[in-house]
């Protein structure tokens, strides 16, 4: 059977940036992603690469900064008054931080480190980038809705 919209699948895969480095591998977790097609769960660019797959099928794909995180968005990037931190708090450049803001739970990235302020990048880290996936289908079980029988 052939993965459609609604299916959920299971499937194992590899995620690299451009330059080869790794970024996530559900290999090393042992243990599948599971998920429902088109559910908008994950990024569109990996939930659209399963469709038509079979099971035991691997395919390469490589998924456009639109399709994944979307770009980097500069407005995302604020200085924050080092006061609005516990007293104690250590900060290292390329750190995260945790908050609440107007908008509810974040995690943001250290960028700057000032007497006053803390620059906080409150971007997905993998915001801006080209993603490449290397997907193994492990399972695809049918829809609801879908009469044909799970593979």
């Amino acid at each position: 059977m052939k993965v459609r919209n609604g299916h959920t699948v299971n499937v194992h895969y590899k995620g690299t940036l451009n330059d080869g480095t790794e970024f996530d591998n559900s290999h090393v977790r042992g243990e599948p992603l599971n998920f429902e097609v088109g559910s908008r769960k994950l990024i569109r660019g990996f939930s659209e690469a399963v469709l038509g797959m079979k099971k035991g099928q691997t395919k390469q794909v490589k998924v456009p900064v639109e399709a994944a995180y979307g770009p980097h968005n500069p407005e995302a990037v604020q200085e924050v008054p080092r006061k609005a931190f516990a007293e104690d708090m250590q900060f290292e450049v390329g750190g995260t931080v945790q908050g609440n803001g107007p908008r509810g739970p974040f995690l943001a990235r250290i960028q700057d480190v000032a007497e006053e302020n803390i620059t906080l990048d409150m971007n997905h880290p993998l915001a801006g980038e080209e993603l490449n996936f290397e997907i193994e289908l492990v399972s695809v079980h049918r829809a609801k809705k879908d009469t044909s029988t799970p593979s």
